[in-house]
């Protein structure tokens, strides 16, 4: 009788720990494993929207520092040079070679490009003294290459000058841009590279006539540099739509 007591409380308490057990077990994983989901699923979402917003947030930023730069840039520019572009243009367009000549470059002269790419070899260089009588010399100069016949651009300084100089009137210019590119064609820009520590303006035409819808726009760039705490004219460049 005793043993058979002994066996039941046994078997009773087998039971019970056997089942304990088991409990522990799940409990045990199922926690494992809800907290392991939702930790994956709220970090994951939180790093990607973060991680989306930053990207706006800093793309956003730079384009509203970049404008704000051109702008206080262009207008550093404008401020140095002050009014020496307009009168330097206002002698261009009136054809005052002796003005003109007057801010142009003492030891460097100016050099004069047809198109943008800034030629060493073949862009011609007048000194002032020279730039005084050129208004009258009717000597045909070799200017460089016309675009796309390749053919040399023989003409006058006079004849130059309506074709490649003042073909626009650029003091009236629709956009003026302050050490900024405006018009782009297929021709090389490397006036920043050659006139080094200069300040270049642009003055520029998106289009001229209508029915070219654009083609026919013109820029001219004149290059400054400073001497002798004064700026000079040290290159006249024109750019138009070229194939």
């Amino acid at each position: 009788m005793k043993f058979k007591f002994i066996a039941s409380t046994l078997a009773v308490i087998s039971i019970i720990l056997a089942t304990g057990c088991t409990a522990k077990t799940l409990d045990t994983k199922d926690v494992k494993v809800i907290e392991k989901n939702n930790t994956e699923t709220i970090g994951e979402n939180s790093s990607e929207e973060n991680g989306k917003n930053s990207t706006e947030n800093k793309n956003s930023d730079l384009k509203e520092k970049e404008e704000v730069l051109k702008e206080d840039t262009e207008e550093y520019f404008q401020s140095i040079i002050g009014s020496r572009p307009t009168e330097v243009l206002t002698a261009i367009k009136n054809y005052d070679m002796v003005n003109f000549s007057k801010m142009v470059h003492p030891e460097k002269g100016v050099r004069f490009s047809p198109y943008a790419y800034v030629n060493e070899s073949k862009d011609l260089v007048f000194t002032a003294d020279k730039i005084i009588v050129l208004d009258s010399d009717v000597t045909e100069y070799t200017w460089g290459d016309y675009d796309g016949s390749g053919e040399p651009i023989k003409l006058t300084f006079s004849d130059y000058y309506k074709r490649f100089i003042y073909d626009a009137d650029f003091i009236n210019a629709k956009e003026v841009g302050y050490n900024r590119t405006i018009g782009q064609g297929n021709t090389i820009n490397n006036s920043f590279q050659f006139y080094q520590n200069s300040i270049i303006i642009e003055y520029h035409f998106p289009g001229i006539d209508p029915k070219y819808e654009g083609m026919d726009w013109r820029s001219l760039r004149v290059v400054f540099e400073k001497y002798n705490n004064a700026w000079y004219v040290v290159g006249i460049i024109h750019d138009e739509w070229t194939i």
